[in-house]
């Protein structure tokens, strides 16, 4: 039985290799090379280096509320069917028949005790399971192993809060584990209700010209841009403070990538505004008991509104009118940097409210979160935008043959020494520290993803001959 068998060019991997080294070498000067986005064989090596090792968020179990439901997603470039099973078990299974290898369900959603393939009509259950085919007896003599034959399933699938991740590797650590420091933080954010949350409405999704990095490195720690980027909301006088809400952001770096902004927000609007600025009514409800002392301090003084978890899991909840001239109230917005090509990426974005707050209340925090951060919202379209032009210019004949570095260098303000939390608070977002860590660990995993890439046959003999290969260059 054979696996797949990765085979690369030798120049793209050694531009890759070479590329790496460059990285290297600018970032810890304060710099990275424009070419690391919107190109062919970066975004390859990233497929297969990052997206096949790592725990990827994959959608939400509110999503499936009973056996047999079911969402089409994506886990890197690969089209998987996330189901809770008849067991109740949720299972992330590839999209393609073991058969001749078309995609078995064409459904956003359903609910399926079973799929079957349109091609010849091979069947497997919602565990992914093979259950049978036409004509079975005829063409095959009996039954095939229900388990070889299965669709192929992801090696790990494990959730937090609800989140459910998937990882293709058999040796990524435990969820919890391999979110470490982080995980702390996301106790503050998901945490302080036994219900938990839920998604409010299906997610969101369109596309954008633009490398999934720009987003993922984006929401990791830049709130430099916002006096810029988004100053028509303060030009239309809807937030006259905008260009003031870097002034008024801090930085939680919980290493590995992972990191969030935190803003004063009653500092930075003008009034009380503990934890996430959540009406008295729904504060009362949360349950904070689970909580240490600095987490607590954290929400009600500096919150975290923004984050990332890498690669291209990212976190907000700020306060926003859900219409003009409303009051602003908090929305939660959780947004995958989904890759589709060289330089295009689609964003999902996915909007959740905690469970227990009556429905009148979500559907504003709904419509504040689409107002200011949907498709159309007034603050989207301006990232987007900008991200764009950075991978216009990766493409730039001009700037790649003079080798040009993007600038990352902002004087460091330091971190908190009284810090009692995981990780490091830093007072200011200025320093570009979190997204100089997040390249950091892209470029470890590019170098690590390398030496597990190939998959080669289960066949020892096999085995061998592909790392032989692989080794002298040829593979």
């Amino acid at each position: 039985m054979f696996k797949y068998i990765q085979v690369s060019s030798g120049t793209d991997e050694e531009y890759v290799d070479h590329l790496c080294d460059r990285v290297e070498e600018s970032i810890n000067q304060g710099f990275l090379p424009i070419d690391i986005f919107n190109d062919e064989a970066v975004f390859r090596a990233e497929m297969e280096r990052i997206y096949t090792r790592n725990w990827i968020f994959v959608a939400h179990e509110t999503e499936l509320p009973n056996k047999g439901d079911y969402v089409l997603r994506r886990l890197g470039l690969d089209k998987v069917i996330v189901t809770r099973d008849s067991e109740d078990k949720i299972n992330v299974l590839l999209n393609h028949c073991r058969h001749r290898g078309t995609e078995v369900c064409h459904n956003d959603k359903g609910n399926a005790a079973s799929f079957k393939c349109p091609y010849h009509g091979w069947v497997y259950k919602n565990n992914g399971d093979w259950m049978g085919a036409p004509h079975m007896k005829d063409a095959y003599g009996g039954k095939l192993d229900a388990k070889e034959w299965g669709l192929l399933r992801a090696a790990k699938v494990e959730s937090v809060y609800g989140f459910i991740f998937a990882s293709l590797n058999e040796d990524v650590p435990p969820l919890r584990e391999y979110l470490g420091a982080s995980m702390w933080a996301l106790d503050a954010i998901f945490g302080i209700h036994p219900d938990g949350v839920k998604l409010l409405k299906e997610p969101e999704r369109f596309q954008v010209k633009a490398d999934w990095k720009s987003g993922a490195e984006n929401f990791c720690g830049d709130a430099y841009h916002v006096s810029t980027a988004h100053m028509s909301a303060a030009g239309a006088g809807f937030i006259p403070s905008v260009n003031q809400v870097s002034t008024h952001a801090s930085g939680y770096d919980f290493g590995h990538g992972n990191s969030f902004i935190g803003h004063n927000l009653s500092e930075m609007i003008g009034v009380p505004l503990p934890i996430w600025g959540y009406p008295p009514e729904i504060q009362q409800q949360f349950d904070l008991s689970k909580l240490d002392e600095t987490q607590i301090k954290m929400i009600k003084e500096i919150p975290p509104t923004i984050g990332t978890i890498f690669p291209n899991f990212s976190y907000m909840r700020l306060p926003h009118p859900p219409a003009p001239g409303e009051m602003p109230i908090p929305f939660t917005n959780i947004r995958m940097w989904q890759p589709v090509s060289p330089g295009v990426m689609e964003l999902w974005n996915y909007e959740f409210e905690f469970s227990f707050v009556p429905d009148e209340y979500a559907e504003k925090a709904y419509a504040a979160g689409q107002y200011a951060f949907g498709s159309g919202g007034i603050f989207e379209a301006d990232d987007t935008a900008v991200w764009e032009g950075i991978a216009k210019g990766a493409q730039s004949p001009w700037l790649r043959k003079e080798q040009v570095n993007l600038h990352y260098s902002q004087k460091q303000t330091g971190k908190d020494p009284a810090w009692t939390g995981p990780g490091e608070f830093h007072p200011s977002i200025y320093g570009e520290y979190c997204q100089i860590e997040f390249w950091r660990r892209w470029l470890k995993e590019m170098r690590d993803g390398k030496k597990t890439a190939v998959k080669c046959s289960a066949d020892p003999e096999v085995q061998a001959e592909s790392n032989a290969e692989q080794e002298k260059g040829v593979a």
